[in-house]
């Protein structure tokens, strides 16, 4: 049954658009459009109110007085300015920003800032005041690449300004900055990067948590047929621009759009509404141009056209409001949609007003939606704008629905009518076009990209020379070479490890130079616990794209790993595999080898009942038990960018994200000195599953956990996720990261070389005992306090 009562704010081509889709909601009882125009009083539903978009306090009142259930504002200025916090003060929902998550919007330094702290693809920038103008005409001069020059504030689509050359750049910086030609729109100046490539429009509902894109859209922003002459508020649309393959809208959500809500929710400022995109596609994939916290226009006229009539706008919308979007479905059709934007004559600059306009027959499938009319006194239909008319058509092909809206064009007269004919036109030359050979960048690798990984970690894989390997990599394979390390009757001794789930931890928090340790320790600590020195390392990185940049911070990681073990970073392999993985994932592999005297080799049989249990401390969770971490955070609502409860000055992410600790250095003097009968690495299956596998058979040991103290960071994972003791003891390693078996007699000789390496935090934690299995003792003092 029809129940709520809607009032659309704005006049233009996107508001009689909205308004024609919600008009169709069986929930939808009332509509009204405030003020409207021409031609949005859509039957008995849909009326016209003579309020400017700008009153909110008549609007307010008119909302109070009609049962307004819902608010859409259209345009951008209600919602910079605040409409939604007038509306939410009388308790009445808003399909919209706040005025703070409008600023998204309502100035570029801002959104540019906030895509930086969030590691949001974007061109490069820098942003100047007035009183820095002189210091922004020396970044003009100086910059290696092309610019734009962009008013902060909002400057009815006019502030942005696109240079050829640095005298036309300075030039217009002037213009923004000192001769104010945009007011206070200009008192900042954003000065970016011009990127290069198509472009695209993602509109995209949100409640604050889930983000849901409509098809992308390209838009045609000239005046000029083949895209010439002055920017407009857009001459025509498209949708969905074929450019936009599933794997780059994949990209865009994961890299783009779903971080943005995100973080815009962390930072206080939750999205609801319509969040509007503009991306460039550039060689390096879609980069964020800029952000609209409302509809575009003329997108929306070709967006209603594609969602199916079971979706309910309406209900969107309320849901959006209500913080519920994952609760409707939005369904999209099949086929393609046009929009073509009818213009007064001499738009975008001076035009007359008060032409007659009549509207024919339209063909099945288009729709004629008003912009820039209003009626006169006689309550004929006129021009009353630059953008006058958008007609917009829907059809299974993209050239028959251009067929469609064109003839609809043709139907519409009104005196110094202009138009573009070659809407589109990007996406029918593609298609016209004969396709050319394929080549393997076109199939998503990019052997370019590899070659400049291997470039830029060459001098770091050099800093790992030691005696037996060289640190060059390009090659085949890595050699070693092993009588050149000194070994008299080596035993080979191989591992190979990853980091399991914590590098979500990492891809999610942006932080990667630290992985690549975790990856090096996880395997040469499983060399030295057999008694071998670590010789040379081999890493694996696998992704669906190839990020140079990410890749060599991994390395560098590595590169450190491999220096704190002391041994080789002799080669690898990188795979670069387009629909492996998702965008911006990667996946780690680790391979490491190492020699022992064939009478060091670990552990001796000669172990037995009574035996002392040495504890070396660990660095924090190491890499293990991450699955469990991740839920116990994300049950606990927090992120990875919180602050860490169980530590100050630092985040959840960094954090979890201490490297495992490397024990080379701190283990081999004594290793080669036979004082350690055994070694365990503390890794998954904590104390209970890894100390067994170095006993023979027929002995065991008791751990007592009050020999160290339990770190703050379990303590909170145990307490905030309920995790009982014993499942801490064999999930985590809680503290101890390397467990040392000595004989009793030898124990206090064993401290004394390990000590002398610089490692003090050694606990003896426990002996060897005849009954198989790990006995913890004190584990009842792990227990959470009631």
């Amino acid at each position: 049954m029809a129940s709520l009562n809607l009032l659309v704010v704005g006049s233009g081509g996107r508001e009689h658009a909205l308004a024609w889709k919600l008009s169709q909601s069986p929930l939808v009882k009332k509509l009204f459009i405030a003020p409207g125009n021409g031609g949005t009083e859509l039957g008995p539903k849909a009326t016209n109110v003579a309020i400017s978009a700008s009153d909110f306090p008549k609007l307010v009142e008119f909302a109070i007085s009609n049962d307004i259930n819902l608010v859409i504002p259209g345009p951008e200025q209600p919602l910079v300015d605040g409409i939604e916090s007038h509306f939410r003060k009388v308790g009445i929902p808003v399909f919209g920003p706040s005025a703070l998550a409008a600023r998204m919007e309502g100035s570029k330094g801002f959104s540019k800032d906030f895509m930086r702290r969030h590691d949001i693809p974007t061109a490069e920038y820098r942003i100047f005041t007035a009183a820095e103008v002189e210091e922004a005409r020396e970044y003009i001069r100086n910059v290696d690449h092309k610019v734009v020059l962009k008013a902060d504030g909002l400057a009815a689509g006019k502030g942005v300004l696109i240079p050829s050359n640095v005298e036309e750049a300075i030039e217009g910086l002037d213009s923004i900055l000192v001769q104010r030609v945009f007011g206070d729109a200009g008192s900042e100046i954003v000065i970016e990067e011009f990127l290069e490539g198509p472009e695209l429009s993602v509109l995209a509902f949100s409640d604050g948590y889930t983000i849901v894109p409509l098809p992308a859209a390209q838009d045609h922003k000239r005046i000029g047929e083949g895209d010439t002459g002055l920017n407009t508020g857009g001459m025509g649309a498209y949708a969905p621009a074929p450019v936009a393959t599933p794997a780059i809208d994949e990209e865009i959500l994961k890299k783009s759009l779903q971080p943005t809500i995100d973080g815009m929710r962390r930072e206080g400022f939750p999205f609801v509404g319509l969040l509007f995109t503009g991306f460039i596609l550039t060689k390096n994939g879609p980069k964020v141009l800029e952000y609209n916290v409302r509809f575009g226009d003329p997108e929306t006229e070709a967006l209603m056209l594609l969602l199916e009539e079971s979706t309910d706008l309406a209900a969107v919308m309320l849901a959006c409001a209500e913080h519920r979007l994952d609760s409707v479905d939005i369904k999209v059709r099949k086929g393609s949609a046009v929009s073509v934007v009818l213009a007064s004559a001499g738009y975008p600059s001076s035009y007359e007003k008060g032409k007659t306009i009549s509207v024919g027959e339209v063909p099945s499938g288009v729709q004629v939606f008003h912009a820039g009319t209003a009626k006169n006194a006689s309550g004929e239909v006129v021009t009353a704008g630059g953008r006058v008319i958008v007609v917009s058509s829907f059809a299974p092909t993209l050239e028959d629905a251009l067929k469609a809206a064109y003839q609809g064009v043709d139907a519409v007269n009104f005196e110094g009518k202009i138009f573009r004919r070659d809407i589109a036109h990007r996406a029918l030359a593609a298609k016209s076009s004969q396709p050319a050979g394929l080549t393997y960048a076109q199939a998503g690798v990019s052997v370019d990209a590899g070659n400049s990984l291997v470039e830029n970690i060459k001098p770091l894989v050099r800093s790992t020379r030691r005696p037996g390997a060289d640190g060059e990599i390009g090659g085949f394979g890595g050699v070693f070479d092993i009588k050149a390390a000194g070994f008299r009757d080596p035993v080979l001794v191989s591992g190979t490890d990853g980091v399991g789930t914590k590098l979500r931890v990492a891809i999610e928090s942006g932080i990667h130079h630290t992985v690549g340790i975790d990856l090096v320790a996880m395997s040469v600590n499983d060399l030295l616990v057999q008694g071998a020195e670590p010789l040379y390392f081999l890493d694996y990185y696998g992704c669906s794209k190839l990020d140079v940049p990410v890749a060599t911070k991994v390395v560098e990681g590595v590169v450190t790993g491999c220096k704190q073990a002391n041994c080789a970073l002799a080669g690898g392999e990188t795979a670069e595999m387009p629909g492996m993985y998702h965008p911006g994932d990667y996946d780690l592999a680790g391979f490491a080898v190492g020699a022992v005297e064939r009478e060091l080799l670990l552990p001796q049989p000669n172990i037995k009942e009574g035996d002392v249990l040495l504890g070396l401390s660990s660095s924090g969770l190491h890499s293990n038990g991450f699955s469990l971490v991740r839920r116990i955070i994300e049950n606990a609502g927090l992120k990875y960018s919180s602050p860490a409860p169980w530590a100050s000055n630092i985040t959840i992410g960094e954090s979890l994200l201490e490297p495992t600790r490397i024990y080379v250095s701190a283990l081999l003097p004594a290793i080669r000195q036979g004082l350690l009968k055994g070694m365990s690495h503390i890794t998954g299956g904590g104390f209970t599953e890894n100390i067994p596998r170095v006993l023979p058979r027929g002995l065991g040991c008791y751990v007592d956990v009050n020999t160290w103290s339990h770190p703050p960071v379990f303590q909170w994972l145990m307490r905030e996720g309920g995790v009982a003791p014993q499942e801490m003891a064999r999930t985590f390693n809680n503290g101890i990261g390397m467990v040392l078996i000595v004989d009793e007699q030898k124990l206090q000789e064993a401290l004394q070389v390990i000590q002398a390496t610089g490692e003090q935090d050694v606990k003896v934690i426990g002996k060897v005992t005849s009954k198989e299995g790990v006995e913890l003792r004190g584990l009842d003092s792990w227990a959470p306090s009631q």
